[in-house]
């Protein structure tokens, strides 16, 4: 592996971790601060908005001043604001703290730059599932480390988060070059396409599916925040316990997508796999409403583990295959819009729902992918139309 990769690997990683360290003990810290559900709603949406704004302007940015100084600055601000969010002195402050987090979040984006900018077309595709494998390796790992630090401080998870991000910033600014060799050269394209984001959901297969994956991203969106009140609140679990859950959830996810994924690909047709994942996921979250036994609840997890690893990277195989080679960047790209469009209306959702019933949003979740199930029940009979008539 070359020393940008493995720089880019880090980065990865540190954004990975952060997540996982923060999104167990998120909703516990922040009680203390008087938040009621629709506000911790809104908490963590925060950082999907952040995230959302901030991605294509640094983007931009690096295009423009280079990839080096905007990862060193992304990675700062993210440091700053896991200790900001230590040390918060008021719910505002941690509300700043997220968004923060969420702005600078935005440095995937130059490190997926990186990337390209020092592979050739063969080996980029191994450079991209690099960062995969290293967002796998973090919310493992995150939630375990969370897990381990909440026992002695329950701000002891930010700060080992912030020490993390300070050593990424410091092995950034040491051994990365500059790999943007036309900086300043920038294609004046608008930052924010809203109508090209609206239309596209229309675009006959590929809208159907760009539809399903924002449908799925709110409901998976709803499900990452109704998870911590039900597990603290109903089944009466500690902020230490909820991170082992969160373990356990992204182990699964990793062996699905290291071992089960491929062998049920070379199984099953690439559709009907998508459809019967959908379906599953939709009964799990419905399961999930009914669910007050911890063991059967934590059963309930690991299968909705098993299933997202499932659903998301067939998303991204149908996308592709629905495409032509030309637009495969700016349908991915809007693909990603989407997935945080739905992060951002999940919690605000789930928040406001949590108001008149704690569990009711599991429910609102499984709703949200049985629509998604439906649709992709009608590319599966699109396709059989399509292979009628060729």
């Amino acid at each position: 592996m070359n020393r940008n990769l493995a720089i880019v690997a880090l980065i990865a990683v540190v954004n990975a971790l952060g997540y996982g360290i923060i999104i167990p003990i998120l909703y516990s810290y922040s009680r203390q601060f008087g938040l009621s559900d629709f506000q911790n709603g809104l908490l963590f949406s925060t950082f999907a908005l952040c995230s959302f704004i901030a991605t294509p302007v640094i983007g931009r940015l690096s295009d423009k001043y280079g990839r080096k100084p905007l990862l060193i600055f992304s990675l700062i601000g993210t440091a700053v604001s896991f200790f900001m969010a230590a040390w918060a002195p008021s719910a505002a402050f941690l509300f700043l703290a997220r968004a923060l987090d969420g702005a600078t979040a935005g440095n995937i984006s130059v490190a997926s730059a990186v990337i390209a900018d020092t592979t050739d077309v063969k080996n980029r595709a191994k450079g991209f599932g690099l960062i995969g494998a290293a967002f796998g390796f973090g919310f493992v790992f995150g939630p375990a480390i969370s897990a381990f630090a909440i026992g002695y401080s329950i701000k002891l998870p930010f700060i080992i988060a912030g020490s993390v991000s300070i050593l990424a910033v410091l092995v950034t600014a040491l051994f990365l070059p500059e790999t943007n060799k036309h900086i300043g050269q920038i294609e004046h394209k608008k930052l924010f396409d809203f109508p090209r984001l609206w239309h596209a959901l229309f675009e006959g297969q590929v809208g159907r599916t760009l539809l399903i994956s924002l449908l799925y991203a709110t409901s998976f969106g709803l499900f990452i925040y109704a998870l911590q009140p039900v597990a603290l609140k109903v089944l009466h679990l500690t902020p230490q316990l909820l991170a082992v859950l969160f373990t356990v959830f992204g182990i699964a996810g990793l062996i699905t997508q290291a071992i089960i994924f491929s062998r049920l690909t070379k199984r099953f047709k690439l559709t009907s796999l998508f459809t019967f994942a959908l379906f599953g996921v939709s009964l799990v979250f419905a399961s999930l409403f009914f669910a007050n036994i911890f063991s059967i609840f934590v059963g309930l997890c690991i299968l909705l583990s098993l299933g997202n690893g499932i659903v998301n990277p067939l998303t991204q195989t149908i996308l592709s295959r629905e495409t032509d080679a030309k637009s495969q960047g700016s349908i991915l790209g809007l693909q990603a819009s989407y997935l945080s469009i739905g992060q951002i209306m999940g919690p605000i959702i789930g928040g406001t729902i949590a108001l008149y019933s704690i569990q009711a949003p599991f429910l609102i979740a499984s709703l949200f992918c049985v629509t998604s199930f439906l649709l992709s029940r009608n590319i599966i009979l699109t396709v059989h139309k399509e292979s009628a008539f060729s």
